[in-house]
Parts: C-alpha cells; sequence; structure tokens
C-alpha cells in the first residue's frame, strides 16, 4: 500500500510517484528537465480571458475532491491506480491534496489535483468534460497560489496542451533550488 507519509517525503525530494497502467505498480519519477510553470510568466490566451471574465465556469476549491481523482484517472492508459487515489485521498483529509474545479448548472465539469506543500504547488492531473473546464481551473488555480505566496507550480512533464501555459523545462539542479526555497515558505493552499 502506497504510504501518504511516504508521498510527502518524496515530494520534498522532488519525487513523485505513478502506477502502470497494466500492473498497477508504483514506481517514482523525477525528469530531468523538469516542467514547472513560472507563476509571475503564466500566459492566457484572450479568447481564455474572457471565459474567466464571464464566470462561464463556478470555480470551487476542494469541493468534490474524489469525483475529480476519479474523474482524471478516467482514460484508458493512466498512471492513477486506486491505490494512488486512496493514498492522495488520505492526503486531501489531511489539507495536503487539493482539487480546483469548473462546474457548469450544478454539475462538476471539470477540473485539477495536486499537492501543496510549503510554497509549492504539484500539479498531478487535470480533466475536462466541457470544453475550456480544466482550464478556467488552472487560471484560478494560478490566482490563488500568487494570493497565497507560492513560489512553485510543478508541472512534471512538458506537453504540448501545458506550453500553451508558458511551461518550461529547467534543470535538475535549477529544480531543486527551486523546490528547496518553496518548501520554506510559511503558507496554506486554501483560507
Amino acid at each position: 500500500m502506497l504510504d501518504p507519509d511516504t508521498v510527502i517525503a518524496a515530494y520534498r525530494n522532488a519525487y513523485f510517484p505513478m502506477a502502470d497502467s497494466r500492473t498497477g505498480t508504483i514506481s517514482w519519477h523525477s525528469p530531468d528537465p523538469r516542467a514547472i510553470i513560472p507563476l509571475d510568466a503564466f500566459k492566457v490566451s484572450r479568447s481564455l480571458q474572457q471565459i474567466v471574465r464571464r464566470q462561464v465556469f463556478e470555480i470551487k476549491i476542494d469541493a468534490s475532491f474524489s469525483e475529480v481523482i476519479h474523474s482524471c484517472a478516467r482514460r484508458e492508459d493512466t498512471w492513477i491506480s486506486t491505490e494512488i487515489i486512496s493514498a492522495y485521498t488520505t492526503l486531501h483529509t489531511r489539507g495536503v491534496a487539493h482539487s480546483v474545479e469548473s462546474w457548469q448548472h450544478g454539475e462538476l465539469v471539470g477540473g485539477l489535483y495536486g499537492i501543496a506543500i510549503g510554497g509549492a504547488f504539484f500539479g498531478e492531473s487535470m480533466f475536462s468534460r466541457v470544453s475550456n473546464a480544466s482550464k478556467a481551473a488552472l487560471v484560478h488555480l494560478v490566482s490563488l497560489l500568487r494570493l497565497r505566496g507560492f513560489r512553485l507550480l510543478d508541472s512534471q512533464f512538458m506537453n504540448e496542451h501545458m506550453r500553451q501555459f508558458g511551461t518550461v523545462e529547467i534543470s535538475r539542479s535549477s529544480y531543486l533550488e527551486e523546490l528547496s526555497a518553496a518548501l520554506t515558505v510559511d503558507t496554506m493552499f486554501s483560507f
């Protein structure tokens, strides 16, 4: 069983768990280079700015963490096993794992979840049932992180979806410096 305390210790040391989609076997990853979203250089397209401004989605924090992580896991090839769901749900009850959710007409239509430790937020996964729902959640996440004084938004791996937001890759040594500084920040994710 994946121990929640081990998961926290791993993040503090630049590692995170992923399960093999076929076997469920957990392995630990620390990519080099590492993808991060610089909070001061986050990019939002005009069309997404308009969606956020028009409040197309109602944004909630931690209202339905379980549904968010299960929705993120619902894909053909997933690294989010039942063991990971169990550990992160425990971390959510401890106030370490969080979800940012996009709701429309009373239904959860998109969102993301991740881990907050000190001034670092480690983004884990996103899902969207309605166009732009997960993107709107990400915009609100970045606003919240800035407001609360976070220093690091870890995206783990680079992909084209994340590149549009200004995600960059940095070396392992640079990441370790960023992580070390972020972990010293005394802040909380939610109020």
